[in-house]
């Protein structure tokens, strides 16, 4: 057996501040918040993925490897909406991969606690040069 056929069921993201941390992922980046849970955590939804916002418990230390890129139809709207929203963004919305089909454009971010945090767009070359 393995991961073939698996899919992604809840993703972490720890924080320092559970209120600051659930105000940025719930009013900042409008994610539906599903319900919150003790000791300090709580619970998204995006797309047909849940996140789970916590604190982590005293003596272990938050490991902040992996992105997690947000997939969105109009990546320029979506950066605009969250800049005005107080989100600085490393770059601004930019192509890094075409293809003859499609052109693949990201912009990168973070959370108040440093996690590394993207928006994606893929984009159908026949709109993208409209």
């Amino acid at each position: 057996m393995d991961l073939s056929n698996a899919t992604i069921g809840q993703l972490m993201i720890p924080v320092e501040d559970f209120d600051r941390g659930v105000s940025f992922y719930k009013s900042t980046l409008g994610l539906p918040f599903l319900f919150a849970a003790p000791p300090r955590m709580a619970f998204f939804m995006c797309g047909s993925v849940r996140i789970l916002v916590g604190v982590m418990p005293a003596g272990q230390v938050a490991q902040r490897g992996s992105a997690v890129y947000f997939k969105v139809e109009d990546i320029q709207d979506v950066a605009s909406s969250l800049k005005a929203k107080g989100v600085s963004f490393l770059a601004e919305p930019h192509l890094v991969h075409r293809t003859p089909a499609s052109e693949l454009w990201l912009a990168e971010f973070s959370d108040p606690d440093g996690n590394h945090l993207a928006l994606m767009s893929e984009v159908p070359v026949a709109a993208a040069g409209a």
